[in-house]
């Protein structure tokens, strides 16, 4: 592709990396498009919903015109699978902080666990996690929670399309979910976790579509760089 086909605009199916950041991804991309394309400096790119550094999967990213429709990709539903890990909770909803509460797990059976993900479908209200990006007060919501300040989160109106249980193996539960933009699996794992008289938080995900585009045509970043390279010089 030349350097006007990127700024005519293309969206570019990413599969991210575990540990990097989605502006990690970006940047990595942005750069490699300037110095082997010969792209402008300043030439638009951006993406489409973050993914956290401890999620995997399709990111897309979009250049030149294509920065346009970003926010209406950004409303499309999204797909995830992942695992919960029940019987402990912590207080990122996630790996990112230690277990700071354990709970029993012994009256939870494979019924309880599938009658419960009934609860889940449709409109639901839900809390986004205390470390998050959200700003309150204009100020991100994980900013209040490393300084061990206490805010009051408002709940937020979401939908889960589908909710699967793929895999039950306790403590250990995998699933797959499609939902609205805006939903946090983390908070998902959390009330999931209490929904079953216990706790719950989430240990793995990785987002599979969103819209129409799915994770199984992208490419990680240093593949799709790699394929730059072997592309003839421009």
């Amino acid at each position: 592709m030349t350097s006007e086909d990127y700024q005519n605009g293309q969206v570019l199916l990413i599969d991210k990396p575990l540990n990097w950041t989605s502006f990690q991804a970006v940047n990595k991309i942005k750069y490699a498009l300037i110095n082997k394309v010969g792209l402008p400096k300043k030439f638009k790119i951006g993406h489409a919903g973050t993914l956290d550094p401890l999620a995997s999967g399709l990111l897309l990213i979009c250049t030149g015109k294509f920065t346009k429709i970003i926010s209406e990709l950004q409303g499309q539903a999204k797909e995830y699978t992942g695992t919960f890990y029940i019987g402990a909770t912590t207080p990122s909803y996630d790996l990112e902080t230690e277990i700071n509460e354990n709970f029993p797990i012994s009256h939870i059976d494979d019924k309880l666990i599938l009658e419960t993900v009934k609860q889940f479908l449709g409109e639901i209200d839900q809390k986004p996690p205390i470390y998050s990006a959200i700003k309150k007060d204009g100020v991100r919501l994980y900013e209040h929670a490393r300084a061990g300040e206490d805010v009051k989160i408002e709940s937020r109106k979401t939908t889960i399309h589908e909710f699967e249980i793929t895999r039950i193996a306790l403590p250990e539960i995998d699933f797959r979910v499609v939902c609205s933009k805006g939903t946090y699996i983390r908070s998902l794992a959390f009330d999931f976790g209490k929904a079953l008289n216990s706790g719950a938080h989430l240990t793995a995900l990785r987002r599979t579509k969103i819209g129409d585009y799915s994770v199984e045509n992208a490419v990680e970043p240093e593949a799709f760089i790699e394929g730059l390279l072997q592309s003839p010089s421009l």
